[in-house]
């Protein structure tokens, strides 16, 4: 596997960590290249190389011991323009390779558009998270149709009873921090809030994205905290920087009222922080981002377009006042659940890879 890997903390690093449990539980040997852009020790002994230790040809003989390669491509992780410098290690792979393709820009930059068509016609095959970016794919460019699988984001299963909600009725969101994000969204609907019963609070759980740090530091979280400082209601918003396991998170998303997701993105096609939020059992209330509609058409949340401050107070206030919608919400979600629970994904990625080797005979 290709990828940000722990230590680092991300999206992709998470993701790569839960396949990688997973695969182990069906027997597969699963070894680790990292991606790292910092000097910090790999800290899983799967761990078998590091990108910013080696060169090209390094990283891909590592991942040529193994019979499959699987690859996380997302914005950011690689250097180059649009991530180029992972093009040079396809095509230095001997053995078949699965992409996962997070990232799938809707109107993307010539160097965008040409990278990823390249990814895509170097790999065996290649999957996707959402129908969304399946179809954005397909149709918005140059691909091989036959390539492309569709495997939902997996979720860890909520186990035991749910924790008791004690105190003020918590809105939560949470993942690495930024602008775009879409907090002051939920900020500046806080005050309409204040007559609901028990006092609602927002509570914003993450870091500040590595990235955004290192070219603004916290201005970001300065800002949304001196939004709500100007707006009065500093004492209804919380935020807590600290990096939370996953199991942590889905207990905090059970004992919140309702997840938040208000990003200002228009473009998300996959967000493994909304399919954790659907399972977690709570209604969930997202901005029109393509997965956010299509993960949440069937009931577990409620959708409101990117630019109604309106909605976005009114969609708060019914899941934190009205108990037979939240229920219904929260209710769709658990439903929804087994279906991404991580022992089926990971069993859709174990076939595809068998599949893949078994019509390629000459990788075996």
């Amino acid at each position: 596997m290709l990828s940000t890997f722990a230590p680092t903390p991300c999206g992709a690093a998470a993701f790569s960590a839960a396949l990688c449990d997973g695969l182990n539980a069906l027997g597969a040997d699963v070894g680790v290249v990292r991606v790292a852009d910092d000097d910090a020790a790999p800290t899983d002994l799967r761990v078998v190389g590091q990108v910013a230790d080696g060169s090209v040809q390094t990283c891909a003989a590592l991942l040529n011991r193994y019979d499959v390669a699987f690859v996380q491509y997302q914005d950011g992780i690689y250097g180059g323009a649009a991530g180029e410098h992972v093009l040079d290690i396809l095509d230095a792979l001997q053995v078949p390779s699965i992409v996962l393709a997070h990232t799938i820009p809707k109107n993307p930059t010539t160097a965008q558009r040409s990278v990823l068509e390249s990814i895509i016609a170097k790999a065996d095959r290649v999957v996707v998270i959402s129908d969304a970016a399946n179809s954005r794919l397909r149709l918005g460019y140059s691909v091989d149709p036959m390539k492309i699988s569709t495997i939902p984001h997996g979720v860890t299963l909520p186990r035991g009873a749910a924790p008791k909600r004690a105190g003020r009725p918590t809105l939560l969101t949470w993942g690495l921090i930024g602008p775009g994000k879409g907090i002051e969204r939920v900020i500046d609907a806080m005050p309409s809030l204040s007559d609901v019963p028990g006092r609602p609070q927002y509570l914003v759980v993450g870091q500040t994205d590595p990235r955004v740090s290192a070219a603004e530091g916290e201005a970001y979280r300065r800002f949304c905290i001196n939004r709500a400082q100007r707006l009065g209601v500093a004492d209804s918003v919380r935020f807590d920087d600290c990096y939370r396991s996953q199991t942590a998170l889905t207990d905090m998303a059970r004992s919140a009222a309702a997840v938040v997701l208000p990003y200002d993105s228009t473009d998300q096609a996959a967000s493994g922080v909304l399919a954790q939020a659907v399972a977690s059992g709570r209604p969930v209330v997202a901005t029109a981002f393509p997965h956010a509609v299509e993960l949440l058409c069937t009931g577990a949340g409620i959708v409101v377009d990117h630019d109604d401050p309106a909605a976005m107070a009114s969609a708060l206030r019914r899941v934190l006042t009205e108990p037979r919608l939240a229920g219904a919400l929260a209710g769709e979600g658990r439903r929804l659940a087994p279906t991404m629970a991580w022992p089926v994904v990971t069993g859709s990625y174990l076939r595809l890879a068998q599949k893949m080797l078994a019509t390629r005979p000459a990788f075996v």
